[in-house]
């Protein structure tokens, strides 16, 4: 079904695979801030000059808003500013604040704990677009609902668990720890997409493989319907890179790459969407797959090459971003967009206080 990668690359210390894998996200995610929602990729070429270079504030030299296919023209995210995050990544900073607040760093994430901390944040300057599952779980808490029966049924991956990979040693807790942070969301399809994901970052982080072996490895070991998102990954990458096949040629190969493996989704409000660029899991999954594979070799390839497709890109950031930044390791991500990432000095003083990097720091000092 799935053929591992040939060849090898030098082993990454843990410690920069951990830092990465976390700030790999929030950097991928940063990239999309600009075009998040344009769902035209030559318009957003046009617009940049080229390929994206820096980061953008909401709309930045698109007019200041985006084309939010079936949402309509807005900026989606007011209150954010270059070197900000899309929701996706304020919700990964999010989930590092209460790891990092917790006087028991090695217990299994409790809702009870939790649900305070979300709230407090999602309602005080958020900044970023809040999605409606995020208004649909608040409602449910204002009304009582038991915590474990919070969220809507929405089919989209809102992956949050970046930082779960610093706080838990096993596989099996952060994929645990994946699933509870995205308890806005009861869709399995969700919530086995951000579950996946962390799994192949996990394999990346402690058993030092590279992503198209911890994907290969992570599916088979998954259910039919993420082998078959999987597996719609790899044949698209393998036909995009083949120079016999006209994708090949393409200009905007990555765009219809994505569009080509998806169907129309008619959400009734203005226009129907691909879901290969939009927020559906089914689309999401694959099209992270493809990018990972076809950019494995630079993390910054990568996370530009996603960012200029455009659609729900920060969707796909978290996980590229995060599989690909613990492949290379911290030292992975250009120097100017660690520099200029807004949230950089105060994330990586939360990540101090994680268990695996707090360890791992001491261990170097020593």
């Amino acid at each position: 079904m799935f053929t591992a990668a040939i060849g090898a690359k030098e082993v990454i210390p843990q410690l920069s695979r951990l830092r990465g894998a976390f700030f790999g996200a929030l950097v991928s995610d940063a990239l999309c801030l600009g075009s998040h929602y344009e769902y035209d990729a030559p318009t957003i070429k046009t617009a940049y000059g080229g390929r994206i270079e820096t980061y953008m504030g909401p709309g930045e030299k698109l007019g200041g808003t985006t084309h939010g296919v079936g949402w309509g023209r807005r900026n989606y995210h007011p209150g954010q500013k270059k070197g900000d995050q899309t929701d996706y990544g304020e919700y990964n900073i999010l989930m590092l604040e209460f790891l990092a607040g917790r006087q028991d760093m090695s217990s299994p994430i409790q809702l009870s704990k939790l649900i305070p901390v979300w709230k407090a944040r999602v309602s005080n300057n958020w900044g970023a677009w809040l999605c409606t599952q995020t208004k649909q779980a608040a409602q449910q808490v204002g009304q009582g609902v038991p915590y474990d029966k919070l969220g809507g049924n929405s089919n989209a991956m809102a992956m949050r668990s970046a930082a779960a990979l610093s706080a838990f040693q096993s596989e099996e807790e952060v994929a645990a720890a994946a699933r509870t942070m995205m308890f806005t969301h009861r869709s399995e399809e969700a919530l086995i997409g951000g579950e996946f994901f962390t799994r192949v970052a996990w394999k990346v982080i402690h058993q030092n493989l590279n992503p198209r072996d911890a994907i290969t490895a992570t599916a088979k070991e998954s259910s039919r319907w993420i082998q078959t998102q999987v597996q719609k990954g790899f044949d698209k990458f393998e036909e995009a890179t083949d120079p016999s096949r006209p994708l090949f040629k393409e200009e905007f190969a990555d765009d219809l790459a994505m569009t080509s493996m998806a169907r129309l989704w008619d959400v009734g409000k203005t226009e129907p969407i691909k879901v290969g660029k939009a927020s559906p899991t089914e689309g999401t999954l694959p099209s992270s797959v493809y990018i990972i594979l076809k950019y494995m070799e630079s993390f910054e390839d990568a996370v530009k090459a996603n960012a200029m497709v455009g659609g729900d890109n920060a969707s796909r950031s978290v996980a590229i971003g995060m599989v690909l930044g613990a492949y290379h390791g911290v030292e992975g991500i250009p120097a100017n967009l660690r520099e200029e990432l807004n949230a950089w000095e105060r994330c990586d003083a939360l990540l101090e206080k994680l268990p695996l990097i707090s360890a791992l720091s001491q261990r170097n000092e020593l």
